[in-house]
């Protein structure tokens, strides 16, 4: 049966923010139109919706809704605007053309996403390549307003995104950027150089009226998942093979992270890095991330050097019920005892860590903070950490997992 093509749209102009941190946006030019469309199915002709491809790319200004039986191809950056809703059905795979970050999804501030998908029918968001690899594709963006702490306390002022420059934070903590539920987002991410990168999920100023849980990133070329401040409190999220981080913090990030299952591959940097602010720009707002990290299993791969959790920049944050296996270094907390106090939070028990087991661990803890304290002034329950089920809650709809 004949296939047809329906291109709605590419990218148009990129939003600019109040305010930028200094790291340079990667601006991605087109000329094509803006998208207005809220009818995507073919409809008439008799045409089979399964014989139907649809190529997603552009600003939408109207809601977006997918539907189970066409196939989506982003080709481009789709930007949802402000007032719109991106909703995608149980099931469906969206498959993203392999041309790095020049394709993303993102979700502006104001606009929303429905991706509600099951453990029977996840959504899966994926290259489209013949022979998938790693940053094939920019992954999935959300921006919210919520605060972080590269603006004053307070504030309504915004930063703008690594890459796209897209607005992001201001004041208010409950901001609502929609529901992600049983979606897994696979061969994303990558960087245009130091300062510049896509994710699989890069969650920038979202609030904690917004439904994050199920989540899985799946041989990403960067971090897995990275938290640009914000309140979201995100649940049972898998991370399997992504070659930087696979959890990051900045900006003042203080929601809760609940059932998190990270696995290293061959190419890899660190299961968590957490920083208290922006380094590269300025702590604004006077106060660090602090988030409550919740039933942790971070599994390594031996190798010599290997860093699990990187605490610094004076973040802050509470991890109960850890376990660390294969790592030369389990816990790397770097500082200073000027503006990046890590250790000062471990004096004020501010970063703890409650309920741990190690396996395969050379060294517990560095102290590279500048303050003196001691291993048990850090951890607690070491040996009763039994860290998180993932055989049980990511069972049917997640890959990789050993």
């Amino acid at each position: 049966m004949k296939k047809t093509i329906l291109t709605l749209g590419i990218a148009a102009a990129l939003l600019a923010s109040c305010e930028s941190d200094d790291t340079s946006d990667i601006v991605i030019n087109d000329n094509s139109v803006t998208n207005n469309t809220t009818n995507n199915n073919t409809g008439g002709g008799g045409e089979d919706p399964g014989d139907t491809t649809v190529n997603l790319s552009g600003v939408y200004t109207q809601d977006l809704t997918l539907d189970a039986n066409t196939e989506y191809v982003v080709t481009g950056p789709v930007l949802m605007a402000s007032g719109t809703t991106l909703s995608i059905p149980a099931g469906l795979t969206i498959k993203v053309q392999p041309v790095g970050v020049n394709a993303y999804i993102a979700i502006q501030q104001g606009a929303q996403i429905n991706a509600v998908g099951s453990a029977s029918a996840p959504i899966v968001m994926t290259s489209n390549a013949s022979s998938p690899g790693s940053g094939d594709w920019g992954g999935l963006v959300i921006c919210g307003r919520a605060p972080i702490n590269s603006t004053a306390d307070g504030s309504e002022d915004t930063a703008t995104s690594e890459v796209g420059g897209l607005s992001y934070g201001g004041n208010t903590p409950g901001d609502n950027s929609g529901t992600l539920q049983y979606v897994r987002i696979e061969y994303a991410g990558g960087a245009i150089d130091g300062n510049a990168e896509l994710n699989g999920l890069s969650l920038y100023g979202v609030g904690n009226g917004t439904s994050i849980s199920y989540i899985e990133i799946f041989e990403g070329s960067d971090d897995g998942v990275e938290f640009f401040g914000g309140t979201v409190n995100v649940s049972n999220v898998a991370v399997v093979n992504c070659e930087d981080d696979s959890i990051d913090w900045t900006e003042g990030y203080i929601g809760s992270i609940t059932d998190v299952y990270v696995q290293h591959g061959t190419s890899h940097d660190k299961a968590f890095e957490c920083d208290g602010y922006n380094t590269d720009f300025s702590n604004e707002g006077g106060y660090f991330s602090a988030p409550n990290v919740t039933n942790v299993t971070v599994v390594g791969t031996g190798l010599a050097g290997n860093e699990a959790i990187r605490l610094r920049a004076g973040t802050q944050g509470i991890f109960t019920n850890v376990v660390v296996t294969n790592f030369e270094e389990a816990f790397d907390l770097d500082g200073d005892t000027g503006d990046n106090p890590t250790g000062q939070g471990v004096l004020d028990d501010l970063l703890q860590v409650i309920d741990v087991a190690f396996n395969g661990v050379t060294t517990q803890v560095k102290n590279d903070t500048g303050f003196t304290f001691t291993d048990a002034d850090f951890l607690s329950g070491v040996g009763n950490g039994t860290g998180t089920d993932v055989s049980s809650w990511g069972s049917g709809w997640t890959v990789g997992i050993n």
